[in-house]
């Protein structure tokens, strides 16, 4: 028997993923988000254990006694890294720097003034309550610092399941991971001082600084060394990811267990720096294992939390009416102060990066889910015997009180309220653009299907049953009420579009090297930011690398600079070719691209007067882009033939790769032989760099 309790973990691991896997279709039918619906879970197999309705003395009941009584650092330590560093990963860094003032408004101060009224409102309560009497600001300003935090656990997986903009999804990712970070500190200046921690500093202004100055840092040195190593000592990607899980797990413990630091910044930094320099210098292939790595291991440990966080609540949790009514008078001004804290700092976010909106406003305020980080940091409380008993109990309740209903009310309301509010509504514009893509798929479909009709071998089919598998055909947007100032922005956001899944194809294909990459979708940037109201022939950051510069023409003008600063102009000339061919070969697709939107429905003489405006802007960019090789090859031949032979080599190698990949999807060649060939290419392309 006991040999059998000593599986119950693992049994309960296995059983989680079981109840997920069967659950996720589910409530997907029922539009219920994955993690509520987890969580929910949790509660009822928890109740149904605290109502002795699960045997006590079998596997299940021995597990969820284990899991409803767990140590809240195993909750910390296990999960947090793996969640906290999948959001950081995933987290679009142009966006994120234009919304970083907005998203550090609502984790720092915003924070602060939140936890400053949640005490006073737990100080109010105890005035009128007197089962709540016993509360001080000591202890109401460590329950508002835990409680104001939006668990970056809960944001992130609902976000994923929403069809938000990525401008504002970005930004409430942003706000939960930093204010996350935020939170924690808040909360162990307070709970120092009943846990025997020893503050690094001895102001509070200058601790919070330290500690999260110190996370930044810690998390970026860690990045550096981790992407060092991984580039250094060349591996398979099984190597790099688990290189990579070692780091985030020992930054995490380092700077949260022994340096006093906050791990969750230190975690955002190093998923930040890890996503903008060491994508780049990792191969295509280990990219593309790690980004489905971490999405697995995001799935797993989003189950096994929010299973975990029901079962604790179910199990841990004392109930009296008294505190049920402060509980929901609690939930209640939680969102009140969240709302008020966010129309506090609007007038400044309205203004800052891409702006807020007041409908943002409306479901930013709604949108403050609670959820395991926060249980976890009451979990601590409550474990803390030098803090009196009622007021650990009454922390976990209020705690547990606020994370399930903003899971349970706030997380499952949220879907109408962006649909009531319009945030889900695509433009007619946009939708007409959408449009003539998907029409693309129908129409090959059609022409497909009459292909095959005709076919000899297929007379017996039954071609009526067969035409039910057809797409359905969709229905033209009106867009006689749109500009066409409107139209065009949105047809050069498409091709903008397209432009960055090209340069994406291209470095992944070894076309273009990884500093040509960063070029590339850094002059796109601002074209989206301008929602498509520059012309597609303004690419001044493309072509401001092309300008000689007064040193460049200074070492070619002498011999002695030419021979001491001539690797120089060789790296760069091998550069600039690189990201002109690039440019050229985007530009050239873009071209198909107009062509194949000429055959969506549109006026024919308003669609002649657009394409005609697009197709003039692609050849002013390429006819530039050409004269500026030209002249490059003129200016400096020698170095101009290297970087042609380079450029020459890569292609070759892109081309095997291609044929390679063709080879094994098509069955032809095995999968253990085309990683050994692709192994081969990575070899031979190392020496371009």
């Amino acid at each position: 028997m006991e040999n059998e309790y000593s599986l119950v973990p693992l049994l309960f691991v296995l059983a989680a993923l079981l109840v997920g896997a069967v659950l996720k279709p589910l409530l997907k039918k029922l539009k219920i988000p994955y993690t509520v619906g987890l969580f929910c879970f949790g509660l009822i197999v928890g109740v149904l254990y605290r109502q002795d309705l699960l045997p006590e003395a079998g596997l299940l009941g021995r597990a969820v006694d284990v899991t409803g009584n767990i140590n809240p650092d195993m909750l910390l330590y296990i999960f947090l890294p793996v969640l906290i560093f999948s959001a950081a990963y995933e987290l679009d860094l142009h966006t994120f720097r234009k919304i970083f003032v907005n998203s550090t408004i609502l984790a720092v101060p915003g924070v602060i003034l939140s936890m400053g009224l949640v005490a006073a409102m737990m100080m109010g309560i105890g005035h009128f309550v007197p089962e709540f009497s016993g509360w001080s600001w000591t202890f109401a300003l460590m329950f508002g610092a835990l409680i104001s935090a939006t668990d970056p656990v809960a944001v992130v997986a609902l976000l994923k399941e929403l069809n938000t903009s990525k401008r504002f999804s970005t930004l409430v990712d942003a706000e939960s991971l930093l204010n996350d970070g935020t939170g924690i500190v808040l909360f162990m200046l307070f709970f120092g001082t009943f846990s025997g921690a020893t503050p690094l500093t001895g102001s509070p202004f200058a601790e919070f600084l330290v500690v999260a100055g110190g996370g930044a840092l810690l998390g970026y040195l860690a990045a550096v060394l981790c992407i060092f190593f991984i580039t250094k000592f060349k591996g398979d990607e099984m190597v790099q990811n688990s290189v990579i899980i070692l780091a985030a797990y020992i930054t995490f413990i380092l700077a949260q267990a022994y340096l006093q630091l906050s791990g969750v910044i230190a975690l955002v930094a190093f998923g930040l720096e890890m996503t903008y320099h060491g994508k780049l210098l990792f191969s295509p292939k280990a990219n593309e294992f790690t980004e489905k790595f971490w999405d697995l291991a995001s799935f797993i440990a989003n189950t096994l939390v929010f299973i975990i966080v029901g079962i604790i609540i179910a199990v841990q949790v004392n109930i009296t009416w008294t505190g049920l009514a402060v509980m929901f008078g609690v939930y209640l001004g939680v969102n009140l102060i969240r709302t008020v804290v966010i129309f506090v700092f609007y007038p400044i976010m309205k203004r800052s990066g891409y702006g807020l909106s007041m409908r943002d406003a409306i479901i930013l305020s709604w949108g403050g889910l609670r959820g395991a980080l926060g249980l976890t940091l009451a979990l601590m409380v409550t474990s803390t015997l030098s803090i009196p008993e009622d007021i650990r109990e009454q922390i976990l309740l209020l705690t547990a009180g606020v994370v399930t209903l903003t899971l349970t009310v706030n997380a499952t309301t949220i879907r109408k309220m962006l649909q009531k509010l319009g945030l889900t509504d695509v433009p007619v514009v946009q939708s007409f653009v959408d449009y003539s893509i998907r029409k693309r798929v129908v129409d090959s479909a059609d022409k497909y299907y009459e292909k095959i009709s005709h076919r000899d071998a297929f007379a017996c089919a039954d071609w009526d049953k067969v035409r039910d598998f057809l797409p359905e055909k969709e229905t033209k947007p009106d867009i006689s009420g749109c500009s066409e100032e409107e139209l065009l922005r949105n047809l050069r956001l498409r091709i903008y579009g397209t432009e960055c899944q090209l340069v994406r194809q291209l470095y992944a294909d070894g076309t273009i090297s990884a500093g040509s990459y960063h070029k590339l979708v850094n002059s796109q940037e601002r074209h989206f930011d301008s929602n498509g109201s520059l012309p597609l022939s303004d690419r001044k950051v493309i072509f401001s690398l092309f300008e000689e510069g007064r040193f460049v023409k200074f070492v070619m003008g002498h011999r002695w600079a030419r021979r001491m600063f001539g690797w120089y102009i060789e790296r760069r000339v091998v550069e600039l070719s690189d990201i002109g061919r690039g440019f050229l070969s985007l530009q050239r697709d873009s071209q198909d691209e107009i062509a194949d939107m000429k055959s969506a429905e549109m006026p024919e003489e308003l669609q002649k007067k657009l394409f005609s405006i697009l197709g003039e802007e692609i050849r002013v960019n390429i006819d530039r882009m050409r004269k500026c090789l030209d002249d490059l090859a003129a200016a400096y031949p020698e170095e101009y033939s290297k970087a042609m032979t380079m450029k020459a080599a890569r292609m070759m190698l892109c081309n095997e790769r291609h044929v390679v990949r063709n080879l094994t999807y098509d069955g032809i060649m095995s999968k253990k032989d085309g990683d050994l060939m692709e192994d081969s290419i990575d070899t031979r392309s190392e020496k371009l760099m």
